[in-house]
């Protein structure tokens, strides 16, 4: 797809549950023809992912395809597959998030959106402030980050 979210934006949910995609992501939304798909992070509480439909379909068609016999699958299918709706953005750039995906992730009014490469994530700010608190130390490197430059 080439595009490349990046970034933490603070941002509010309205009454009505909607959330305005900041404007700097608009164009690269649109781009992803405008459809974006809503579900669980199955990974961390308190966030959802935030996918553009082109990005989606290639989660979810590997997610789709691991063998339903094993829990850990199924339960990556109900997260993932399951939970997920399609949203797209109105003319004010807002998106709808359903109440109940809302309520399992404890997002209220004040919210955090990271553009993470591919999709984005929506944190509950409770969520992303315990998340930020938490550091690495050397027992959490593998040998996967050996060399890793930052």
């Amino acid at each position: 797809m080439g595009t490349m979210f990046q970034g933490e934006t603070a941002i509010t949910i309205d009454d009505k549950g909607r959330l305005a995609i900041p404007t700097a992501f608009r164009d690269a939304v649109a781009k992803a023809g405008n459809q974006l798909v809503l579900t669980y992070n199955p990974f961390e509480s308190g966030c959802l992912y935030l996918y553009p439909q082109p990005v989606w379909e290639k989660v979810r068609d590997q997610v789709n395809a691991l063998p339903r016999t094993r829990s850990v699958n199924r339960q990556l299918q109900l997260k993932l597959v399951g939970a997920a709706c399609f949203v797209e953005p109105d003319g004010s750039g807002r998106v709808s998030i359903p109440a109940s995906q809302r309520s399992a992730c404890g997002l209220e009014k004040r919210a955090v959106l990271l553009g993470m490469g591919d999709k984005f994530e929506l944190w509950s700010e409770q969520a992303h402030h315990a998340q930020i608190r938490q550091t690495l130390g050397d027992a959490d490197l593998g040998e996967d980050l050996n060399g890793l430059q930052l």
